[in-house]
C-alpha cells in the first residue's frame, strides 16, 4: 500500500515540551486479495479483494524537544481516524458455472495511535518520520450452517464480524506558519537561542565522502500466487479463483554490505546487496472445484532450503542541504530473487488425505524474480552530536516477475512458468545510528518490501500433463524486519 497526503495543525510550546493538534487526509494505492467464508470443505468458498482508498485523522500530539537549539522533536500521538474502503467478495471457480460478485464500498470509524521525530530544518521548515497504527471495524457476514471435515461437525449458522487493521511508515516535509523560514528554532520557543534573523541555512561544505558498512537483518517474507479459472483474454473477472498457493512465515536472517559516495556538488550514489537463508515458514495450497466433486481443498507444507537475494543501486540530488541535515530525491532499480522447497502434505479442509503426517518428502519448489525501478526520497538528520536518524522512501512504478514453480506431487511432475505484465511496489526503511567515534558507528533499523503484478499476469503449465491454455494470475511479494548495522565514514 502507497499513501500521498497532507496535514494541518496547530502547536503550542511550553519550554521543551511541545503540545498540539493535527488533521491529515491521505489517498491510497493498494489491492490486497485472500481466501474469505471459507467455513468448510464442503462449500466453494470466495475470492475478497479489499483496497482502503482513503484515510483521514484527527490526533492530538505531546513531545519534547531537545538536542542543540531544541531543533529536535520525539512525540507521541493518538486520536480518531477514517477510512472508505471497497473491493469485492468473488465467487470461487465450481466447475464452469457463471460465477457472480458482491461490490463494497463503505466509510468506517476507527482509531490511531503512533509516534515519531521532527527535525526543524530552519524556523519554518521540518521533516518528520512517523509510525502509526490504525484500526477498525467492518460489516458483519452471516454465514449458514455446514459440515465440516476433517474433522467431522456440524457447524451452525454464525456471524463473522470484519476489521481491519494497518502499519503505516510516512516521511513528510512541513512548513511552520508565522516563523522566519531561514531561521533554524521552534517557533516561539523562548528557552532556546535564536539564530541570526535572516540567514540562510549554512551551505554543505564537506567535499567528497564515502560511508560503508555491513548489516545483519532479520526478516520475515510472504509470496502469493492467485491462479485465476478465467484463461488469457478472457473478459470474466480474473479474481474467481482455481488455486492459491500463500508461502508464509519465512523467517530469514539475511547479511549485507552497503555503501553511499556524496559529493561537493549535492549528488550521491548509494547501494547495497545481499544474500539469506530460511527453512521456517509454510505453504498453503488451496484448490476450488477440483473434479470429481471437491468443492475447496486445502494443504499445508513445509519450507525447507530457502535462499534469497536482492540489491538496490541509487543515484540521487541532496536538494536540501545543511551542516547537520540533507533531504534528496533519487532514482535506481532493486532485484530480489527468493527460492525454496515445499516438505510435506496434510490435508486441513477436505475428506480426502494428503501425505502422512510425519511424511516429509520434497512436494513442490518454487522460485521468484524481481526487477523493478525506484523512485523515492532519502533523508538524513543529526539529531544530536552523536545520533544520526536516516530515512529512505520508495515507489516502485513498474515491476517485471519471472517465476517458476514445480509440482511433484502428481503421477506426472508438472511445472508453470509465471510472468507478468507489470505491476507496483513500495520499499521504505530508516535506521537510527550512533557514532561510537567520529568516524565509526552502529545502529538499529527497519524496513519493509513489497511488491505485486497487475491482475492479469500469466501462469503456464509447462509439461507433458498439461492440456490447459495459460491463465490468468496474480503475484505478491512481501519481506521486513529489523537490522543491525556497522559503518565507518571516510570524508
Amino acid at each position: 500500500m502507497l499513501l500521498a497526503g497532507g496535514q494541518i495543525g496547530y502547536n503550542w510550546q511550553k519550554n521543551g515540551w511541545v503540545f498540539g493538534v493535527e488533521l491529515d487526509a491521505s489517498g491510497a494505492v493498494s489491492d490486497g486479495t485472500n481466501t474469505c467464508l471459507a467455513a468448510s470443505g464442503f462449500v466453494v468458498s470466495a475470492n475478497c479483494k479489499a483496497g482502503p482508498n482513503v484515510f483521514a485523522t484527527g490526533t492530538g500530539r505531546v513531545g519534547y524537544a531537545f538536542g542543540a537549539l531544541g531543533r529536535t522533536l520525539a512525540y507521541l500521538k493518538g486520536g480518531v481516524a477514517w477510512q472508505n474502503n471497497r473491493g469485492d467478495v468473488v465467487n470461487n471457480f465450481e466447475g464452469g458455472a457463471p460465477q457472480e460478485k458482491t461490490h463494497f464500498d463503505y466509510g468506517r470509524l476507527g482509531g490511531v495511535i503512533g509516534l515519531g521525530v521532527e527535525q526543524a530544518l530552519t524556523s519554518a521548515w521540518s521533516v518528520n518520520v512517523e509510525y502509526d497504527y490504525l484500526h477498525f471495524g467492518g460489516p458483519s457476514v452471516a454465514t449458514p450452517p455446514t459440515v465440516q471435515n476433517p474433522p467431522f461437525a456440524i457447524l451452525p449458522a454464525n456471524i463473522t464480524s470484519l476489521s481491519s487493521s494497518y502499519h503505516i511508515g510516512k516521511i513528510g516535509l512541513n512548513y511552520h506558519f508565522g516563523a522566519d523560514p531561514w531561521v533554524v528554532r521552534w517557533p516561539d520557543a523562548p528557552l532556546y537561542a535564536k539564530a541570526p534573523a535572516g540567514a540562510a541555512p549554512i551551505a554543505y561544505t564537506a567535499g567528497w565522502s564515502f560511508e560503508g558498512g555491513s548489516r545483519l537483518w532479520l526478516s520475515r517474507g510472504r509470496f502469493q500466487w492467485d491462479r485465476s479459472a478465467v484463461a488469457s483474454g478472457g473478459l470474466e473477472d480474473p479474481s474467481m479463483l482455481i488455486s492459491r498457493l500463500t508461502y508464509h512465515g519465512l523467517d530469514g536472517l539475511s547479511g549485507e554490505l552497503f555503501g553511499r559516495l556524496d559529493s561537493p556538488w549535492g549528488v550521491f550514489l548509494k547501494g547495497n546487496i545481499g544474500l539469506g537463508r530460511f527453512d521456517k515458514g509454510h505453504m498453503n495450497d488451496e484448490d476450488w472445484g477440483l473434479p470429481p466433486n471437491l468443492s475447496y481443498v486445502n494443504t499445508i507444507s513445509g519450507q525447507a532450503n530457502g535462499r534469497y537475494t536482492y540489491y538496490t543501486a541509487d543515484v540521487g540530488y541532496n536538494f536540501l542541504r545543511a551542516a547537520n541535515y540533507n533531504v534528496g530525491g533519487f532514482i535506481g532499480w532493486t532485484y530480489y530473487e527468493q527460492s525454496s522447497d515445499s516438505r510435506g502434505c496434510v490435508q486441513i479442509a477436505a475428506p480426502p488425505p494428503c501425505l502422512a503426517p510425519d511424511d516429509d518428502q520434497v512436494v513442490g519448489s518454487q522460485n521468484t524474480q524481481w526487477n523493478a525501478a525506484r523512485v523515492g526520497l532519502s533523508a538524513e538528520t543529526m539529531l544530536t552530536e552523536r545520533w544520526r536518524l536516516n530515512a529512505d522512501v520508495a515507489y516502485l512504478p513498474w515491476t517485471d516477475f519471472k517465476g517458476r514453480d514445480h509440482h511433484l506431487l502428481r503421477p506426472t511432475t508438472m511445472f508453470d512458468e509465471q510472468r507478468s505484465n507489470g505491476g507496483r511496489g513500495v520499499q521504505v526503511e530508516g535506521v537510527l545510528s550512533y557514532f561510537v567515534t567520529r568516524n565509526f558507528s552502529v545502529g538499529v533499523g527497519g524496513r519493509y518490501w513489497a511488491m505485486w503484478t497487475n491482475s492479469r499476469s500469466d501462469s503456464l503449465c509447462s509439461s507433458s500433463g498439461c492440456v490447459e491454455p495459460t491463465m490468468l494470475a496474480k503475484y505478491s511479494m512481501e519481506r521486513w524486519g529489523t537490522f543491525f548495522q556497522a559503518s565507518y565514514k571516510l570524508d
